[in-house]
């Protein structure tokens, strides 16, 4: 297009309510505007999975979150003492998690936060666990026996 060369507005015909309505023609684009505006759609799209991907694991953390404190309650419900036992959790937990209403266990649950832990901070427990060279019920009382010797754990 030419310097100080306007393009003529194209008028077109009324609209329903009686005004004129003006079209302008495209204007050409050079590769490097062409150019932009592929990199910004491209990275549009990365933004939009990483984005699909965040919102994904978040929905993950809350459904592992919900599972884990309904888990936790049947268990302390069932047998305390045994449950307090396999989560590695004090008696005063324990009963803030039984005592817990169904609303309170959503939006507890709804946090972007994981509520539970990995117990097997230890390499001997996880070793035991994971030895495929002893039977099953063997491995099982011997991480039981590790755990059991672990402090329960307090918060506050």
């Amino acid at each position: 297009m030419l310097q100080g060369h306007r393009a003529k507005p194209n008028v077109s015909d009324r609209t329903d309510t009686g005004e004129q309505t003006i079209s302008r023609p495209p204007v050409p684009q050079d590769k490097t505007s062409q150019s932009i505006k592929a990199k910004a759609s491209k990275n549009s799209g990365e933004i939009m999975s990483a984005t699909v991907a965040s919102s994904d694991m978040l929905n993950e953390i809350k459904e592992v979150n919900l599972s884990y404190l309904l888990l936790a309650q049947r268990l302390l419900r069932d047998d305390k003492a045994m449950g307090m036992f396999r989560m590695g959790i004090s008696e005063q937990l324990a009963d803030v998690l039984v005592n817990l209403t169904l609303a309170q266990t959503v939006k507890l649950s709804a946090s972007n936060q994981l509520l539970c832990r990995f117990r097997f901070d230890d390499h001997a427990i996880l070793s035991s666990l994971a030895d495929k060279g002893k039977p099953t019920a063997v491995s099982q009382a011997h991480s039981a026996i590790l755990m059991a010797s672990q402090p329960i754990g307090q918060f506050g």
